[in-house]
């Protein structure tokens, strides 16, 4: 039995489990074995997105013609063969913007992909040049999604993206932090501003924002991207050299990375998981794991102490 079919198999066992509110399955065309990536509604306007997405930090990092840029247009291709479609990218990343890009304008894939950057910088004229440079470098005349990152400067450049917004510029603004020391001053900013999209950090080993950060998302209908959903890469390799526990199959993971991504996705207020990758083939395991049904909190309350002991 190959990999994947042990994978379809496992991930067949497990539609007995409930799916989270706000959850929308991808069913495949009949003859067609291969399960497509599930997706969630964004609550501002109820687009569909995938969720498992890619992040571009340290993997897009790198010189054109390198080992390591020779890779990445399969990491493209694993992500939108399984149904995905969000890449998130930053000023801050290195080329990680000006090689996405180029890898997309490269495939004539640019309309596949959901395509997300930041603003992080102080005054309205630098984030309006940065903003500017971030779409040239993606080659695109309307982003997906531009956020306000570690909340600098967030008054400023929320002013800017409204206006950016209501001219089509883009098409969603979000706000992003990493760090649960800085929760209260975020939560106050999300209670008083509107916006489409949060992206946080949060993982088995990093659950802070479960306890206010993530329901005020739900509660203000805010999309939510998930960064560092492996606890920073630390969590993944202390668990690489274990065994997986017997119960993954019953959620249809054949790896520690899609079980960590699979309890990321049982929060009901997750939209989609934005693991970075720079190969094929761990862009193709991530992204397994957002197909089949996706077990609920009840399961991994019963479950998740065993990971972490």
């Amino acid at each position: 039995m190959t990999r994947n079919d042990f994978l379809r198999l496992t991930m067949g066992a497990a539609a007995a489990l409930a799916a989270p509110p706000g959850f929308a399955r991808q069913s495949s065309p009949a003859g067609d074995t291969k399960m497509k990536m599930n997706t969630r509604r964004i609550p501002a306007s109820g687009e569909a997105l995938p969720v498992i997405g890619c992040g571009t930090y340290i993997g897009f990092d790198v010189a054109p013609g390198s080992t390591e840029y020779q890779r990445l247009p399969g990491v493209l291709q694993a992500l939108f063969d399984a149904g995905g479609s969000v890449f998130d990218s930053s000023p801050m990343y290195g080329r990680s913007e000006e090689v996405t890009g180029d890898l997309l304008a490269a495939a004539s894939s640019r309309k596949q992909a959901f395509i997300a950057t930041k603003v992080w910088t102080s005054g309205r004229d630098a984030g309006v040049q940065q903003m500017q440079q971030s779409m040239n470098l993606l080659r695109v005349d309307q982003l997906d999604l531009m956020q306000i990152h570690n909340l600098l400067d967030w008054r400023t450049h929320l002013s800017t993206l409204r206006d950016w917004k209501a001219r089509g510029l883009v098409r969603y603004i979000g706000v992003t932090h990493y760090t649960s020391s800085a929760y209260r001053e975020l939560e106050a900013v999300m209670r008083a501003e509107k916006f489409d999209f949060l992206q946080i950090n949060y993982s088995l080993n990093e659950r802070e924002a479960e306890q206010r950060i993530l329901p005020l998302a739900a509660e203000r209908g805010m999309a939510v991207l998930i960064n560092r959903p492996f606890g920073g890469g630390g969590l993944l390799r202390r668990l690489g050299s274990k065994p997986l526990p017997p119960w993954a199959a019953e959620i249809g993971a054949t790896s520690w990375a899609q079980l960590l991504l699979k309890f990321v996705l049982s929060h009901p207020a997750v939209t989609c998981a934005i693991p970075g990758s720079g190969r094929p083939e761990h862009m193709a395991d991530n992204a397994a794991a957002g197909a089949g049904q996706i077990a609920g909190r009840d399961f991994w309350a019963n479950h998740a102490q065993l990971i972490e002991r």
